[in-house]
C-alpha cells in the first residue's frame, strides 16, 4: 500500500476509496498516471506546484 494512502489529503483519501474497491496494482498505477497528469499539467501552463489544504 502506498505510503500517500495514509496521509489525510485529498488524494490520500481518494486513494483509500480505490484501494477498498480495485488490486492494489490497479491502484498503483491510476496514482501514476494521476502523478503524471499533474505534473503535464504545472509543465504545460508553467505554473508551480502548490499544496492547498
Amino acid at each position: 500500500m502506498p505510503v500517500v494512502s495514509r496521509e489525510d489529503t485529498t488524494t490520500g483519501k481518494w486513494l483509500r476509496a480505490l484501494l477498498a474497491r480495485a488490486h492494489p496494482n490497479v491502484a498503483v498505477v491510476a496514482l501514476a498516471a494521476k502523478m503524471a497528469r499533474i505534473v503535464w499539467a504545472l509543465l504545460h501552463h508553467g505554473r508551480s506546484f502548490r499544496v492547498i489544504f
